[in-house]
């Protein structure tokens, strides 16, 4: 299995395709490649290169002695940018995959055309109320199923190198990350010369309102709610988000 040899990390990836612009997918939090984007990926790699990789202490990436900071992440996306040798890419992440894009972008703004925002925040209150208070989650219908968060278990233990401490355990580690959250700037969100396209559901954790401040906030940047679509199933609504991101990388 394909593994790039970090700094101090070996992130797990697969490549899909030839052709095009290269396309760099990212999961969202606890999730697998195949967990975020299997209702997508066949079409998507039809046409293009797309290289799809695994964060630390998700999937097949194991955890490793550092805090995974967002700047970590970000770190690690373009260290596997360098490791296969690609100047400029775009770029695709969902939620906390979003998030380390976002911080990416940000920071080596060259290596990015166009950039996929999907079910993302760039301020710290930019969820709904349901999201954001632990005491509202049993009765959110926002927030993962019991199904959702049971598929995310199964594919940790199926998919994690031995040894490790399990995603429950993860999952405390990430929560400063997470919980700590503040945002960036304007000033930072101007500095993204990529092509963005922002997308949420109309279910989603992120509020539309914060969706279209976004659209202010980022240069260069457009907007698509999709319709019917939660969180964990805003990118396996295909029927409806496929055309959108075609439409968008070939433009």
């Amino acid at each position: 299995m394909p593994y790039a040899e970090l700094d101090g990390i070996s992130p797990y990836f697969e490549e899909h395709g030839t052709g095009g612009v290269p396309l760099l997918l990212v999961p969202g939090g606890h999730q697998t490649i195949d967990l975020s984007f299997s209702s997508v990926l066949p079409a998507l790699s039809a046409r293009r290169r797309v290289v799809a990789v695994e964060q630390q202490g998700h999937g097949r990436t194991a955890d490793v002695d550092r805090e995974p900071t967002l700047a970590a992440l970000a770190g690690d996306l373009v260290g596997l940018l360098d490791h296969l040798g690609l100047e400029r890419v775009d770029a695709l992440g969902f939620s906390l995959g979003g998030l380390a894009l976002m911080e990416a972008a940000i920071r080596w703004p060259d290596r990015f055309a166009r950039f996929v925002f999907a079910s993302g925040h760039v301020r710290p209150d930019g969820f709904h109320p349901d999201i954001t208070d632990p005491s509202r989650w049993a009765t959110s219908t926002r927030m993962p199923s019991t199904e959702d968060f049971a598929a995310m278990h199964r594919e940790h233990a199926r998919l994690a190198p031995p040894g490790g401490a399990g995603m429950d355990a993860f999952m405390a580690k990430l929560q400063p990350t997470i919980q700590g959250f503040t945002g960036w700037s304007d000033e930072e969100l101007a500095r993204i010369t990529a092509r963005t396209l922002v997308m949420v559901g109309d279910h989603d954790f992120v509020t539309i309102e914060h969706a279209a401040l976004e659209l202010e906030l980022i240069p260069d940047a457009r907007l698509a709610v999709v319709p019917g679509a939660t969180h964990t199933g805003l990118m396996h609504r295909a029927d409806v988000v496929l055309p959108i991101l075609e439409d968008f990388l070939a433009r």
